[in-house]
């Protein structure tokens, strides 16, 4: 019995395998630094879920997402982005952020289309381009983008842009949106903005694509309560666009997951604003923490790439004699720190590796940092 090409074609995702070695080195016993990890832990109480209608949570829900959690979403893009959503008719809400992205690739390529990404980008990207019988046109991470359409070919109908940027933490500039953006409209390309760390940003304001693109037309926008709200593990994210679109996304959601969880969206909708009057304080610390450790990595002399926000930074393994999926194996196996290769994030990042520091400590960080510094000039 044969397996699909499609199916087969895809590997594992690299950091998820990593993680997977990161428990069992637990449950064996070992205390690894956890630098692999693609969340932050914040410090978010139990509300009371007795307020809830927990027998109405037992049973489906819309499709579209929870009437009462789609005006919050929306209201909230207003008021913090100055982006105008229409809670009704523009966003869809589903199990995730990653079946969103899924979702937008299966509306807008064809067999053998291509969906164009910015490397470094978010390793799930093009295996979900595969995935939906497509390919990918990896622009290099030195591409600025006014360069993008110079690799685009004539099968190129979509870009995913991750803004702000994991794993490098780069955040694109209005002017770099916008020429993004004319460069698809200009080609009957679609613009396909994940905008999955959007509240990291605390020196400026964030400029959504549905500010800059208030129509939403050829734009789809995905985010989720994962990164943002420290929620990965509730699985709810939403998807922004023009009604017209919106209403083939719902199709996908129909047939593929039916609807977010009933009880979670009840939650997120009653406790939205205490959920983010709790977190959004600690996504400035973990922005502040990431600025520290910054200075760590200019104080060792290790190369990065350049960014600003996230938890995320990119950096260089410069003449270390293997590539980077050796380099993150001898890590772990040797000092017992785990990082993601570079070559998971794109065909031109070989020469990096992830780090995270939502989940330890600086000590500990400065630790890795130093083993870090050790292993490439071994």
């Amino acid at each position: 019995m044969k397996l699909s090409r499609s199916a087969m074609a895809v590997s594992e995702a690299v950091s998820i395998r990593i993680n997977q070695k990161v428990y069992d080195l637990k449950r064996a016993g070992h205390d690894p630094i956890v630098l692999s990890l693609g969340e932050a832990f914040f410090d978010i109480p139990m509300m009371e879920f007795g307020a809830l209608d927990f027998e109405r949570g037992y049973h489906y829900s819309d499709t579209q997402g929870l009437p009462g959690l789609r005006r919050k979403i929306a209201e909230y893009y207003g008021e913090r982005y100055y982006a105008p959503v229409d809670g009704g008719r523009e966003i869809m809400i589903t199990a995730g952020s990653k079946v969103a992205i899924y979702m937008a690739l299966l509306a807008v390529l064809n067999s053998g289309d291509e969906v164009a990404v910015h490397e470094p980008c978010w390793l799930s990207y093009p295996h979900q381009a595969t995935l939906c019988g497509g390919g990918t046109v990896h622009i290099p991470y030195f591409a600025e983008p006014g360069e993008f359409p110079s690799y685009y070919t004539d099968k190129t109908r979509a870009i995913i842009v991750n803004n702000p940027n994991n794993p490098s933490g780069r955040l694109y500039s209005n002017e770099n949106l916008r020429t993004v953006y004319e460069g698809c409209l200009a080609r009957g390309m679609w613009m396909i903005v994940d905008e999955a760390y959007s509240d990291f940003i605390i020196d400026r304001p964030y400029n959504s694509m549905a500010e800059l693109v208030p129509d939403k037309k050829s734009l789809i926008i995905v985010n989720s309560l994962s990164k943002n709200m420290g929620m990965s593990g509730w699985r709810i994210g939403y998807a922004i666009a023009s009604a017209e679109t919106i209403g083939v996304l719902m199709k996908m959601n129909q047939h593929l997951v039916t609807c977010a969880p009933t009880i979670l969206m009840q939650y997120v909708e009653k406790y939205f604003d205490d959920i983010l009057q709790c977190t959004l304080p600690q996504v400035i610390q973990i922005v502040e923490k990431r600025k520290r450790v910054v200075r760590m990595i200019d104080d060792l002399g290790i190369e990065r790439l350049p960014g600003e926000t996230t938890y995320y930074l990119f950096l260089g393994i410069g003449n270390y004699k293997g590539d980077s999926e050796k380099f993150a194996a001898t890590l772990l196996e040797r000092r017992r720190i785990s990082v993601v290769p570079g070559s998971a994030y794109g065909k031109s990042t070989d020469r990096f590796i992830r780090i995270g520091v939502g989940t330890e400590s600086e000590e500990r960080i400065w630790e890795a940092l130093q083993a870090i510094r050790s292993l490439i000039h071994a």
